[in-house]
C-alpha cells in the first residue's frame, strides 16, 4: 500500500530490509510475500541491494519451487527497475 500511494516511508522500508537480512533463511516465506517484497521496494524507489541479494541467493537456491507466472513477473519488473543486477 506504501508503495503504490506514492508516499514512501524510507524508514519503513529500511526497517524491514534489515529485518528480513537478519532472517537465517527464507524458507517461511511465500513466492508471492516475496515476489511482493522486491515489487514494493522497487515501486517505491528504495532498492536495498543487501535485501535484493537476499531474496535472490533463496530463489536460486530453491529453484524457483512454486513459483507462478505472476510471481515470475514481479521479480523481473522488480529487479530490472531497480538495476539491481541480480
Amino acid at each position: 500500500a506504501n508503495a503504490t500511494a506514492k508516499e514512501p516511508h524510507p524508514k519503513l522500508f529500511k526497517k524491514v530490509a534489515h529485518h528480513i537480512i537478519a532472517l537465517n533463511n527464507l524458507g517461511d516465506f511465500k513466492p508471492q510475500e516475496l515476489s511482493n517484497i522486491v515489487w514494493a521496494n522497487a515501486t517505491a524507489n528504495e532498492p536495498h541491494p543487501k535485501l535484493f541479494k537476499k531474496v535472490a541467493d533463496h530463489i536460486m537456491l530453491n529453484n524457483f519451487r512454486n513459483f507462478n507466472g505472476q510471481d515470475y513477473a514481479n521479480i523481473v519488473w522488480a529487479y530490472a527497475t531497480a538495476a539491481e543486477p541480480h
